[in-house]
Formats: structure tokens, C-alpha cells, sequence
């Protein structure tokens, strides 16, 4: 043992460093998503593998030699969400952007969406960060216009053309509505959460988009982020929550503890 300790290199404590990272960022990656039942499905394949080879279980033995075969494909095909949110996260540039957003344009977007709870009028607001929306934007109808409460809430009225779909809001102008965003594959969202919600789980999987989500039905907003959401009841809370995350240089308020404490994951228990 002490003879292959003394062996090693410094270039082996990298080695293993690096792919000890490599191994819990993917382990970061796909908790809470199908992923992880996929990898146990594939772990039970390997396993019956292994063990029909040594019972001599010929049939089965080649059935699933077959089919490991083309593992790699397999795992391409099953899991390329999770492989193109994986890269998007790698593909971040390692230096801070300036996506600081400005303590106006907070005030616009919380009116707007506090606003459109009062008056059960449903919302979809999607503010960009490091993660390019282009796939997105190009879905919807581009407007180009000033970040103003009055025309969040007209896009958003039921008469608006607009009004089903998302608003993208980049580099502090509103820069298309009627977006289509991807609805989140997880199968353990909570029943209560509707089309507007699973669209921004779904995109906040694949980016690193800030989504606010206003419910006609529940008058609720909720805030979501990273594949979490949290239901923020009232202006003062998301306010708080917004100036938290979106202002590089605000302090460490309460705001930000507040939506630790709040968000979760679909599906966990509170």
C-alpha cells in the first residue's frame, strides 16, 4: 500500500482530482431528474449482464451484449437533455458578465407582475443571463421595446395576439413575446403547476434564465431558477428575491435567504 503511494505522480492526484469533479458535477447535473432512474435502469441491464454470462443463461446473456453494444448511442439518445444542459454549463464563460440588472427595470418587472396577480392575469417572464435565448426568441415576435409595466401587462392581457407564450426580457428591453419555451420532463411535478410553469422548469433545466411566472387560477407567483421554483406571496418578497439575485453588487440580504429557503425542487416534500 505504502509502495504504491510513494509511486504516484503528481500528475495521478490531478488525474483523479479532475475526474472526481467531472463525476460529482454530472452527480449536480441529474439529481431530482429522470436521469437518475435511467442510470439505475441501465445499472440493472449491466448487472443481469454479468450474471447471465456466469449462470451460462446463453439467450439473455446475448440479448443484453446486444444491446450494450451500442451503450454509447443508447446513452446519446436517453439522456441528450441532460448532455446539452451539461455542455451549456461548461460553455460559460469563466469570467462574470455584466448582467446586472438595473434597480428600475427590478421595480418594472415586480409592478408589472404583482399587477397581473391582482387581476388573475396570467404571465410568463423570462430575463436572459449568461445562456443566449436566440432558439427561443426567434419562436416568438420580436418588439425590441423599453422595459415598461404598462406593456408587460398589455402583452399579457387574455385580448393580446401575444399573450400565450413568454416574454424575453434581454439586456434590459423586452425583446420578444409569444415565445415558445420547452416543457420540463419531469415526471414528479407537483399536479397543481400548469402548462406556464412546466414551460419555465423546462427552461430553466436547459439555461440559466431568471423565470417569473404569474397563475391566472392561484393568483400565485412563483420565481424559478436552475430546475427549482418557489412561490413568492406578495411585491416585497419578490422584489427581494430579484434585487438578491440579480444584483451582482447588492449585499447579501434577506431576500436571498428567504429564496434558499423557499425553492425546491418539483416534486420534493416540504
Amino acid at each position: 500500500m505504502l509502495d504504491t503511494l510513494v509511486s504516484l505522480r503528481w500528475q495521478d492526484f490531478v488525474d483523479i482530482l479532475i475526474v472526481s469533479f467531472i463525476i460529482y458535477r454530472i452527480m449536480l447535473l441529474i439529481r431530482g431528474t429522470r436521469a437518475v432512474q435511467m442510470l439505475a435502469g441501465i445499472a440493472v441491464i449491466i448487472i443481469v449482464y454479468f450474471i447471465s454470462g456466469k449462470l451460462d443463461i446463453l439467450t439473455l446473456h446475448w440479448l443484453f451484449k446486444t444491446f450494450l453494444s451500442s451503450i454509447l448511442l443508447v446513452i446519446i439518445i436517453v439522456f441528450q437533455a441532460d448532455i446539452r444542459r451539461a455542455l451549456t454549463q461548461m460553455g460559460k464563460t469563466p469570467f462574470q458578465k455584466s448582467d446586472d440588472v438595473d434597480h428600475q427595470d427590478i421595480e418594472e418587472i415586480v409592478r408589472a407582475a404583482t399587477y397581473m396577480a391582482k387581476r388573475r392575469i396570467g404571465a410568463l417572464l423570462v430575463i436572459e443571463r449568461e445562456t443566449g435565448l436566440r432558439d427561443y426568441i426567434d419562436s416568438g415576435f420580436r418588439l425590441d421595446a423599453r422595459l415598461r409595466f404598462e406593456l408587460l401587462v398589455a402583452i399579457f392581457l387574455p385580448s393580446s395576439p401575444m399573450h400565450d407564450g413568454g416574454v424575453i426580457i434581454h439586456q434590459s428591453r423586452i425583446h420578444s413575446a409569444g415565445c415558445l419555451l420547452p416543457l420540463s420532463q419531469n415526471t414528479r411535478i407537483d399536479k397543481r403547476y400548469g402548462t406556464r410553469h412546466r414551460a419555465a422548469l423546462g427552461l430553466s433545466e436547459e439555461t440559466d434564465a431568471i423565470i417569473i411566472v404569474v397563475s391566472e387560477e392561484t393568483q400565485e407567483i412563483s420565481l424559478v431558477k436552475q430546475g427549482r421554483i418557489a412561490s413568492l406571496h406578495d411585491e416585497k418578497a419578490l422584489n427581494s428575491a430579484l434585487r438578491s439575485i440579480l444584483r451582482r453588487n447588492s449585499s447579501r440580504n434577506t431576500g436571498w435567504k428567504q429564496w434558499l429557503s423557499l425553492q425546491k425542487t418539483p416534486g420534493e416534500e416540504r
